[in-house]
Parts: structure tokens; sequence; C-alpha cells
């Protein structure tokens, strides 16, 4: 089997990267970090893209691709640490109107992890909220945000404003595959997670590339080239999970991917404020960046006990 990408998917991911680069460089973000309400402008861009309707049908008007697309398209997006719910617009462009074209934005909730929390509260037109174990058959509700209760919840992401939800009300039931929209959420997640652990790989190796110490490049160093090198060891096996999950779209694959993101992401981004040393503590430098994004998105759609006790448990059936 040829698990290599085919020409129009490398086009899709190198359009996505170019279009990324463009609408939210360096400026953007920073400002974003200042400032992390809603960007509608950018919101609309991403819509006209059809960034979020890439697996709506081409009869409803969306591009009529598959997960392994969405995938790629998420892995960019966590490369360039674009924020916003762009996993719960990607998953229910088909379910709330104006989502798939970028002039509305939707949240969702998992409502089975106490406390319940709501991502970018403030910019959602819509909220959606999950319900049920994991692994079963569960409820979807939506909700309109002005009827919810919630109060701000302290974020290690800057530029991931949380909040508790304390009430909301299921004034509408939502008919969700909720087994499936939780797999593809971890999925989606993980493709996050894997971007940014290859970003931050590059960000280690460019720096490690132009600063000197003791008249050489510190990527000159043995102990520099080894941290490097298992940064990207890391990346490069969650690469392979996360796109192999999404082809098989299984419970297990999709866990192993989400552990193995998760991991790549936060290690890599420590490894990755190591290379760079005492600069890289500076709130100018981007690396923290990466390390809060990451800490945040492994609390999100399966943890690492979670998975690992998921995987366990197909061992032993």
């Amino acid at each position: 089997m040829d698990f290599q990408l085919t020409d129009e998917q490398r086009a899709l991911k190198d359009g996505t990267r170019e279009l990324l680069a463009g609408r939210f460089g360096r400026d953007r973000l920073r400002a974003a970090v200042e400032d992390p309400g809603p960007d509608r402008a950018l919101w609309r861009e991403l819509g006209a893209a059809g960034f979020f309707a890439l697996r709506l049908p081409e009869k409803d008007g969306g591009v009529g691709l598959g997960l392994p697309e969405a995938v790629l398209v998420l892995e960019e997006a966590g490369r360039a640490l674009l924020p916003g719910p762009l996993v719960a617009c990607q998953l229910l462009a088909g379910v709330v109107d104006g989502v798939a074209a970028g002039e509305k934005t939707v949240g969702l909730c998992e409502g089975a992890r106490e406390p319940v929390l709501w991502e970018h509260p403030a910019g959602c037109d819509e909220l959606i909220l999950v319900e049920g174990a994991r692994g079963r058959t569960g409820g979807a509700y939506r909700s309109a945000p002005d009827r919810v209760s919630c109060a701000p919840f302290a974020s290690v992401d800057p530029l991931t404003p949380l909040a508790r939800v304390l009430d909301l009300p299921r004034t509408e039931p939502v008919a969700l595959d909720v087994p499936r929209l939780r797999r593809e959420a971890a999925l989606l997640t993980a493709a996050q997670q894997l971007g940014s652990a290859v970003r931050t790989v590059e960000m280690a190796a460019g720096h490690a590339r132009v600063r000197e110490q003791f008249g050489a490049p510190i990527g000159s160093f043995q102990a520099v080239k080894q941290l490097c090198a298992q940064m990207l060891v890391r990346a490069e096996m969650a690469r392979s999970a996360v796109y192999a999950a999404s082809i098989t779209e299984s419970v297990l694959d999709i866990a192993g991917a989400k552990l193995l993101a998760d991991e790549a992401a936060v290690r890599n981004a420590r490894d990755c404020l190591q290379v760079h040393g005492g600069m890289g503590f500076t709130w100018e430098a981007d690396v923290h960046l990466h390390l809060k994004r990451a800490w945040l998105r492994a609390e999100r759609w399966g943890t690492a006990g979670e998975a690992e006790e998921l995987l366990a448990a197909g061992l032993i059936a």
C-alpha cells in the first residue's frame, strides 16, 4: 500500500500553509496574543477558502474531500498556532448554518468531564454540548450562547480563552453520531498537535544554525544535535500515526495517534525552549506559545491516561 501523499494532497497542504502565512503571519499572531477576541474577518477569509466546508459534499457547497485531507489542513493550522474553535467548526459545518462559509462560529463542549469548559466563548454564535461516557452512544444538544451561564476560567494558553459552563439549557437535540464525533475531534486535535511539533523542530534547528557559542554555531555541538534529532523522530512518529488513523478511523489507532501527537507537541516545545536557552523563556519568543497550546490540547478530547487505558484494554481483548 502507498501511504505517500497524492499530488492533490500536497497541493492542499502547501496551499493551506501559504494561505495562513499570508493571513496569519507572526505580526497577526502576536496581535492575537494581546487581544484574543474573535477575528471575524479572518474567519470569513478561511470560510471563503473552503477551510470549514472541506468535507461537505459538493452538492451542499462543500469541497467533497475526506478525513485525511481535513487532517492535513488542521496540521497546518496547528503549525501556525491559528486560534479559534477550528475543530468544532470543521465537524459542525454541515450542522449549523453559516459555519461552512465562515459567517458563524460554533463551540463544542464535552459534558462527560467536569468542569465543562467552553473554548472561545466570546466569539461563538452557537453552542453544542456532547454528553455521554466515552466510547458509548450519547446525546448532543444545541443552545444559544446568550442563554448559557458561564464564568471565565484561567487558560494556560493566552490565545485560547476558556469559560466554565455553570448552566447550559438543552434547548434542542441535535442528530449527531456522538462516538464518531469524539473520534474525529480527537484526531483533528492530534493533527494540530502534529503541526505544532513539526514547527518547533523547524524553530529549534533554525536557531541552532545561527546562534553561536565559542566561535561556532550551537548546532555543531553533539548535545544540541541529539536534542534536535529526538524532536524530529517524535514528530515523524506522530505524523505516521496521525496519517494512518485518518485512513483507518479506528478507535485504537486514533487513541494511539493522539497519545503520540500530544507527547511530540509537549516534549518538542520543551526541547525547543532548551535549544533557545535563556531567550526561549522570554515573552517575545514564540516558543512558549507552542508549549502552552500543546498543554491545553493534551487535555482535550482524550488525555494520555485515557488513551493508555483504552490501548491496554485493546491488547487484553
